[in-house]
């Protein structure tokens, strides 16, 4: 049966900052009241989240497991307990390219313009030194969690917006909102179809300018993130260094400008975003295809783009973004 859209359907959207970040809430139903009940409600469960997550608030749960470490293991709420356990788990996956023990890493690698001579192989190797999700120490009986060596820390950057997006989206369902999106930062999610009654058109932004949109995909309930180097960088010596640190070797990594992750998860696709993107082109579409239901795009350095084996894009004959951003969101300029 066809989506029939109704005349009365209409769009709210709120616009403010969360976990660091631009967060862009849009709920579309026939009841505006309802509509507008469910942005406040997805705040209310997004800022309740960032102060669970987040590593700066010293009151966090998170930041007691930090100044803990190597000393005692903490008791944690379930919550972030399986938050934890799902990020380990997808360490295993990526062979350790995603790790929230990333946090642990000395900030050798700056990006100010104060850099401007590469660090010792020694100070890259002290750097990452305390990084492995291995000493993550997960009791399930006790719900605890252990750092096993004092300095460790563990961190949500490269999952917490997407964890966020999806507690956001249930929330807005949970109320009955027939449609909308959250846009955490550059995690996108959507659900339903926009109020005429077709499904949402994301587009990629090209890593050479962002003005243009290299394709677009057209999603129902799905989540799009970008991670990108061309916003972020140094240059020393003429040789171009990016702000995505391999935390396995502590180099910045080389050969990829963005990787767009699409699949029903986003806190999935915030993680594997940052990972593919640190395991490279072949790794990466590797592991991606193998992933049932997870798409990626790549470009890589010599601006060359590939897909994954079951991705459908579509192109504008006039690549220009203007002409598109009418009745196409933009994915790729916020998340790096």
């Amino acid at each position: 049966m066809p989506y029939l859209a109704s005349a009365q359907l209409q769009s709210q959207k709120k616009v403010l900052l969360l976990m660091g970040s631009r967060f862009e809430l849009t709920a579309i139903d026939e009841d505006i009241n309802l509509a507008n009940q469910g942005i406040e409600a997805a705040i209310e469960e997004i800022t309740r989240i960032e102060k669970l997550i987040s590593s700066w608030d010293p009151n966090s749960q998170t930041s007691l497991v930090n100044k803990m470490a190597g000393v005692e293991a903490v008791k944690v709420d379930k919550e972030l307990f399986e938050l934890i356990k799902r990020s380990k788990k997808i360490s295993a996956l990526t062979n350790g390219a995603f790790d929230i023990s990333y946090a642990s890493m000395d900030k050798i690698w700056k990006f100010d313009g104060s850099v401007t001579k590469l660090p010792t192989e020694e100070e890259i190797k002290a750097s990452v030194s305390k990084i492995n999700y291995h000493d993550i120490i997960l009791d399930e009986e006790n719900q605890t969690v252990f750092l096993k060596n004092n300095g460790m820390k563990i961190g949500f950057g490269a999952i917490g917006k997407g964890y966020a997006a999806n507690k956001g989206r249930k929330i807005m369902l949970e109320l009955g909102i027939k449609s909308g999106i959250v846009n955490a930062g550059g995690d996108l999610i959507t659900w339903g179809k926009e109020a005429n009654g077709n499904d949402w058109s994301i587009g990629i932004a090209d890593p050479k300018n962002k003005t243009h949109v290299l394709a677009w995909i057209t999603v129902g309930q799905m989540a799009v993130v970008t991670s990108g180097n061309y916003e972020k960088f140094i240059d020393i010596d003429g040789q171009r260094y990016s702000h995505i640190i391999d935390p396995i070797t502590g180099y910045p990594v080389r050969g990829l400008k963005s990787v767009t992750i699409i699949c029903p998860d986003a806190e999935l696709a915030d993680a594997l975003a940052t990972s593919t993107f640190i395991l490279g082109k072949e790794k990466g579409l590797s592991l991606i295809n193998q992933l049932k239901g997870v798409e990626v795009l790549l470009v890589d350095d010599n601006d060359n783009i590939s897909t994954s084996d079951n991705l459908k894009l579509n192109y504008y004959e006039n690549n220009m973004f203007e002409e598109t951003i009418n009745h196409t969101l933009t994915i790729g300029n916020e998340k790096n």
